[in-house]
Protein backbone atom coordinates (compact mmCIF):
# COMPACT_ATOMS: atom_id res chain seq x y z
CA UNK A 1 0.00 0.00 0.00
CA UNK A 2 2.45 2.50 -1.22
CA UNK A 3 -0.37 5.24 -1.74
CA UNK A 4 -1.65 6.00 1.29
CA UNK A 5 -4.22 8.54 1.86
CA UNK A 6 -2.51 11.50 3.74
CA UNK A 7 -5.21 10.67 6.44
CA UNK A 8 -3.69 7.77 7.35
CA UNK A 9 -0.59 6.61 9.33
CA UNK A 10 0.33 3.08 8.49
CA UNK A 11 -1.63 -0.06 7.44
CA UNK A 12 -2.36 -2.17 10.16
CA UNK A 13 -4.29 -5.20 8.54
CA UNK A 14 -4.19 -6.25 4.76
CA UNK A 15 -6.71 -7.21 2.87
CA UNK A 16 -5.11 -10.85 2.34
CA UNK A 17 -4.97 -10.79 6.42
CA UNK A 18 -8.46 -9.88 6.78
CA UNK A 19 -10.25 -12.12 4.34
CA UNK A 20 -8.17 -15.49 5.51
CA UNK A 21 -9.27 -14.90 8.68
CA UNK A 22 -13.13 -14.58 8.09
CA UNK A 23 -12.78 -17.84 5.81
CA UNK A 24 -11.58 -19.49 9.43
CA UNK A 25 -14.61 -17.64 11.46
CA UNK A 26 -17.09 -19.10 8.58
CA UNK A 27 -15.55 -22.73 8.93
CA UNK A 28 -15.66 -22.35 12.32
CA UNK A 29 -19.43 -21.22 11.98
CA UNK A 30 -20.48 -24.41 10.12
CA UNK A 31 -19.15 -26.70 12.70
CA UNK A 32 -20.98 -25.18 15.56
CA UNK A 33 -23.55 -24.90 13.65
CA UNK A 34 -23.65 -28.39 11.22
CA UNK A 35 -26.69 -29.95 12.86
CA UNK A 36 -29.42 -26.85 12.41
CA UNK A 37 -31.38 -25.79 10.38
CA UNK A 38 -30.12 -22.43 9.29
CA UNK A 39 -28.68 -19.22 10.63
CA UNK A 40 -29.92 -16.07 11.05
CA UNK A 41 -27.16 -13.30 10.45
CA UNK A 42 -27.92 -9.73 11.97
CA UNK A 43 -25.14 -7.06 10.49
CA UNK A 44 -25.09 -3.97 12.55
CA UNK A 45 -25.23 -1.17 10.42
CA UNK A 46 -23.05 1.07 8.99
CA UNK A 47 -20.05 -0.54 10.18
CA UNK A 48 -20.65 -4.33 9.81
CA UNK A 49 -21.53 -4.24 6.17
CA UNK A 50 -18.95 -5.15 4.14
CA UNK A 51 -17.62 -8.14 7.14
CA UNK A 52 -20.88 -9.21 6.65
CA UNK A 53 -21.61 -9.70 2.98
CA UNK A 54 -18.02 -11.52 2.86
CA UNK A 55 -18.96 -13.58 5.35
CA UNK A 56 -21.99 -14.42 4.37
CA UNK A 57 -20.65 -15.29 1.16
CA UNK A 58 -17.74 -17.83 2.77
CA UNK A 59 -20.43 -19.81 4.78
CA UNK A 60 -21.56 -23.21 3.39
CA UNK A 61 -24.48 -23.58 5.67
CA UNK A 62 -27.87 -22.38 5.06
CA UNK A 63 -28.53 -18.56 6.19
CA UNK A 64 -30.16 -15.54 6.36
CA UNK A 65 -29.27 -12.15 6.59
CA UNK A 66 -31.00 -9.24 8.36
CA UNK A 67 -29.69 -5.45 9.67
CA UNK A 68 -30.01 -3.57 12.43
CA UNK A 69 -29.10 0.04 13.03
CA UNK A 70 -28.25 1.10 16.13
CA UNK A 71 -26.71 4.74 17.53
CA UNK A 72 -24.26 5.57 20.02
CA UNK A 73 -21.73 7.74 18.35
CA UNK A 74 -22.17 11.03 16.24
CA UNK A 75 -20.09 12.29 13.89
CA UNK A 76 -17.25 12.89 16.65
CA UNK A 77 -15.20 10.53 18.68
CA UNK A 78 -17.34 11.29 21.76
CA UNK A 79 -20.14 9.04 23.02
CA UNK A 80 -22.70 9.48 25.87
CA UNK A 81 -23.03 5.69 26.02
CA UNK A 82 -26.97 5.60 25.53
CA UNK A 83 -27.26 3.07 22.69
CA UNK A 84 -30.74 3.16 20.52
CA UNK A 85 -32.41 1.22 17.76
CA UNK A 86 -32.38 3.68 14.62
CA UNK A 87 -33.30 0.54 12.31
CA UNK A 88 -34.83 -2.63 14.36
CA UNK A 89 -35.07 -6.16 12.63
CA UNK A 90 -37.66 -7.03 9.68
CA UNK A 91 -38.68 -10.67 11.05
CA UNK A 92 -39.08 -12.13 14.47
CA UNK A 93 -35.90 -14.29 15.80
CA UNK A 94 -37.75 -16.44 18.19
CA UNK A 95 -36.41 -20.30 17.94
CA UNK A 96 -34.04 -19.23 15.32
CA UNK A 97 -29.87 -19.40 15.93
CA UNK A 98 -28.77 -16.05 15.93
CA UNK A 99 -25.48 -14.43 15.41
CA UNK A 100 -24.71 -10.71 15.65
CA UNK A 101 -22.07 -9.55 13.47
CA UNK A 102 -20.28 -6.58 14.47
CA UNK A 103 -17.59 -3.98 12.99
CA UNK A 104 -15.71 -3.82 16.03
CA UNK A 105 -16.11 -3.92 20.13
CA UNK A 106 -14.29 -1.16 21.71
CA UNK A 107 -16.56 -0.17 25.01
CA UNK A 108 -19.16 -3.47 24.40
CA UNK A 109 -21.45 -0.80 25.39
CA UNK A 110 -23.21 -1.35 21.87
CA UNK A 111 -23.09 -5.26 21.87
CA UNK A 112 -24.04 -5.56 25.36
CA UNK A 113 -27.37 -3.66 24.71
CA UNK A 114 -27.95 -5.82 21.52
CA UNK A 115 -26.99 -8.75 23.32
CA UNK A 116 -29.43 -8.27 26.32
CA UNK A 117 -32.27 -6.57 23.65
CA UNK A 118 -32.04 -9.97 20.87
CA UNK A 119 -32.17 -12.45 23.91
CA UNK A 120 -35.55 -10.81 25.17
CA UNK A 121 -36.83 -11.79 22.17
CA UNK A 122 -35.94 -15.66 22.71
CA UNK A 123 -33.62 -17.25 20.16
CA UNK A 124 -32.67 -20.78 20.11
CA UNK A 125 -29.59 -19.74 20.91
CA UNK A 126 -27.50 -15.88 20.24
CA UNK A 127 -23.77 -15.84 19.85
CA UNK A 128 -21.92 -12.52 18.87
CA UNK A 129 -19.08 -12.38 16.09
CA UNK A 130 -17.06 -9.40 15.74
CA UNK A 131 -14.33 -8.76 13.58
CA UNK A 132 -12.06 -6.51 15.72
CA UNK A 133 -11.56 -5.57 19.03
CA UNK A 134 -9.37 -3.09 20.59
CA UNK A 135 -6.82 -4.21 23.08
CA UNK A 136 -8.07 -2.25 26.47
CA UNK A 137 -11.03 -2.89 28.70
CA UNK A 138 -13.86 -3.64 27.62
CA UNK A 139 -17.34 -4.47 29.45
CA UNK A 140 -18.31 -8.43 29.80
CA UNK A 141 -19.65 -9.01 26.27
CA UNK A 142 -19.88 -12.82 24.98
CA UNK A 143 -17.62 -12.76 21.99
CA UNK A 144 -17.80 -16.46 20.57
CA UNK A 145 -16.01 -15.51 17.24
CA UNK A 146 -13.44 -12.71 16.90
CA UNK A 147 -11.37 -12.40 14.13
CA UNK A 148 -8.99 -9.76 15.48
CA UNK A 149 -7.53 -7.43 18.60
CA UNK A 150 -6.26 -4.16 17.26
CA UNK A 151 -3.94 -1.70 19.09
CA UNK A 152 -5.63 1.40 20.86
CA UNK A 153 -5.57 3.74 17.94
CA UNK A 154 -8.39 4.82 16.04
CA UNK A 155 -8.70 3.01 13.11
CA UNK A 156 -10.26 2.99 9.68
CA UNK A 157 -10.86 0.46 6.93
CA UNK A 158 -13.13 -2.51 6.32
CA UNK A 159 -16.25 -0.78 7.56
CA UNK A 160 -14.58 1.30 9.99
CA UNK A 161 -14.69 4.88 9.58
CA UNK A 162 -13.89 8.43 10.73
CA UNK A 163 -16.83 10.64 10.62
CA UNK A 164 -17.90 8.48 7.90
CA UNK A 165 -15.00 8.51 5.81
CA UNK A 166 -12.82 5.27 4.83
CA UNK A 167 -14.71 2.73 5.64
CA UNK A 168 -14.70 1.14 2.82
CA UNK A 169 -10.69 0.87 2.18
CA UNK A 170 -10.03 -3.04 1.22
CA UNK A 171 -7.60 -3.03 5.18
CA UNK A 172 -7.54 -1.34 8.34
CA UNK A 173 -5.32 1.28 8.77
CA UNK A 174 -4.41 3.86 11.76
CA UNK A 175 -6.09 7.42 11.37
CA UNK A 176 -3.64 10.03 12.39
CA UNK A 177 -4.03 11.83 15.18
CA UNK A 178 -4.12 15.52 13.66
CA UNK A 179 -7.08 14.08 11.86
CA UNK A 180 -9.38 13.61 14.69
CA UNK A 181 -7.79 15.71 17.33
Amino acid sequence: MTNLHPDLDRVILSPDVIQSRIKEIARQIEKDYADEERVVLIGILKGAFIFLADLSRELQIPHMVDFMSVSSYGDTATSNGAVRVILDLRKPIKNEHVIIVEDIVDTGSTLEYLYRNLKWRNPASLRTCTLFQKKRESKEVPLDYLGFELPDVWVVGYGLDYADTHRTLPYVAELKSEVYE
